[in-house]
């Protein structure tokens, strides 16, 4: 004779029990919200610190050009002239290394002798390297 056992369904395990599917859909979808958050925070301040390195290098810039016409006499026709010979009496440079000659942006520092408003111009046209702009887009001239 066979014994015949009532058919039980074997009890919840609750202590082994794990996510869900939609629960790591979540947490992925919340994982993801805080680091475009954070991400756009830090990327953010890049742009603004950049822009205030690129005052700081349109500043050092002009100081090796005030050196060039020391030594010279004369401005550079162009930024090349302070990192290259010009075959000029009284060149004592380089008073510059070429990537010094663009902004943090990585884009080309504009230079123009005679300037407008003085003996040279020498502009950094922000982020967006564009004259005007706002904010990180803002245009940086040397002496201003």
């Amino acid at each position: 004779m066979r014994h015949h056992r009532p058919f039980r369904r074997p009890a919840p395990r609750r202590s082994q029990a794990g996510m869900t599917l939609i629960e790591i859909i979540i947490v992925i979808v919340l994982i993801g919200g805080v680091l475009a958050v954070v991400g756009s925070q830090v990327f953010g301040n890049k742009d603004k610190a950049n822009h205030k390195l690129a005052k700081l290098q349109v500043d050092k810039l002009a100081a090796s050009i005030e050196q060039y016409n020391s030594d010279v006499g004369e401005y550079p026709r162009t930024l090349d002239d302070l990192v290259t010979d010009p075959q000029i009496n009284g060149w004592l440079g380089p008073y510059a290394q070429t990537k010094d000659l663009k902004d943090p942006f990585n884009k080309p520092l504009q230079y123009a002798v005679p300037g407008e408003n003085g003996d040279f111009d020498l502009i950094s046209y922000g982020k967006d390297g564009q004259p005007g702009g706002s904010s990180v887009d803002s245009d940086i001239h040397y002496g201003q």
